[in-house]
């Protein structure tokens, strides 16, 4: 083989060499990993709903005692009830006058979603307000106009001095009553009147005298006027005031008395016979509860005994057992319906019969009472 063979021999030898050592280090190449799937991007948590701002008009100071305390014990409620899902506030001493529009408007100016009116005095207002805000929520106390947005809620404190009548009824010795009266509407007729009833189930001879100071709170008028009726011989007293002026005018004149809208007995213990209370949470719950969840509509409610909304607490120790008992079964009774406060024969103050015997008065008739019962001395100031 010549030298030339030899050379092209090798030659392709060593290009065979090369091709094969390609071949094998192709076989030996690691596959890549295919590129990682990308990570989903998680959506955002919806927002926290906001919680439903409510605010609170009183015609009064929170105080200690009475009508406003009562409302603002029920608006604790509501926030130990709902915790986050409300925010509430109040303002108090609010007139009832132009100046409560003002204020109401300016709880709506604050984004406030529900607004409570909580005296009879607040009704046109809030209904002027209602009328520009129709996604507020308003409830008004004690008043008789609604509206869409707008609804009215009291509570039958008539029950409670019904049932503190007949207490006052046997622990009369002078056999007159007196009452302090705030504002001549039908809740405070109609108070005064079922105290009057109480009183003569089970003392026929009982007279009740009234003084009238015209406002709800001002403790230096309600203390005069307890006072005036003691000089007339009033021994047991009660009230349709907000403070506890009338029970510590009684205690410090040694006669008897009620606490009213609150337990008021610390405040007149030798005094005290026992306190027609009202307990505005139930409702205040069910409200909020109906905006919560979408169910409010308008309309009227007006709560008892029967609701929890209404009782007589803290009796003395000084009532006879008997008469404890008997309260108790008329509590019951109004709790299940079987006793009835205003039934017929009831005659007014001039002895005219204004509801035939056993005729059972409806919610009509008890909101239009303008008159006095047989028994209940004097005028009402507007000389009806």
């Amino acid at each position: 083989m010549t030298d030339l063979n030899k050379r092209s021999l090798l030659r392709l030898a060593g290009l065979s060499s090369l091709v094969a050592a390609a071949a094998l280090a192709g076989c030996g190449k690691k596959e890549e990993a295919p590129a990682p799937a990308p990570t989903p991007v998680s959506e955002a948590p919806a927002p926290a709903a906001e919680p439903l701002k409510i605010a609170f008009a009183y015609v009064g100071p929170v105080g200690d005692a009475g009508w406003t305390f009562a409302h603002d014990r029920a608006r604790k409620e509501l926030e130990a009830e709902f915790g986050n899902k409300i925010v509430t506030s109040y303002v108090e001493n609010v007139p009832e006058a132009a100046d409560a529009e003002r204020v109401i408007r300016d709880m709506v100016g604050q984004g406030n979603k529900m607004v409570f009116g909580t005296t009879f005095g607040y009704m046109e207002s809030m209904l002027k307000v209602a009328a520009d805000h129709k996604d507020v929520k308003f409830e008004h106390a004690t008043g008789y106009k609604t509206a869409d947005n707008m609804r009215t809620y009291d509570s039958r404190t008539y029950e409670g001095a019904y049932m503190a009548g007949v207490i006052a009824g046997k622990m009369t010795q002078s056999n007159t009553l007196g009452v302090v009266a705030s504002i001549p509407i039908p809740e405070v007729i109609r108070n005064i009147n079922s105290f009057t009833l109480g009183a003569q189930s089970v003392n026929p001879a009982v007279k009740t005298k009234v003084v009238w100071v015209n406002t709800w709170y001002d403790p230096a008028k309600e203390g005069d006027a307890a006072q005036a009726l003691i000089n007339q011989g009033a021994d047991v007293l009660m009230q349709n005031t907000d403070s506890s002026a009338v029970l510590k005018t009684a205690e410090k004149a040694g006669k008897l008395g009620f606490g009213w809208d609150s337990d008021m007995s610390a405040f007149g213990p030798s005094a005290h016979l026992g306190s027609a209370v009202i307990n505005w949470g139930p409702y205040y719950k069910k409200a909020v509860g109906d905006v919560l969840n979408g169910t409010w509509t308008t309309g009227a409610s007006w709560w008892g005994v029967k609701e929890g909304a209404i009782d007589l607490v803290s009796v003395s120790d000084k009532v006879p057992a008997d008469v404890k008992a008997q309260v108790e079964k008329i509590k019951a009774g109004l709790k299940d319906g079987s006793f009835v406060i205003w039934k017929g024969p009831i005659a007014g103050q001039d002895g005219k019969e204004l509801l035939p015997k056993d005729a059972v008065a409806d919610d009509k008739f008890l909101h239009g009472i303008n008159w006095y019962v047989k028994g209940v001395e004097g005028k009402l100031p507007s000389g009806k």
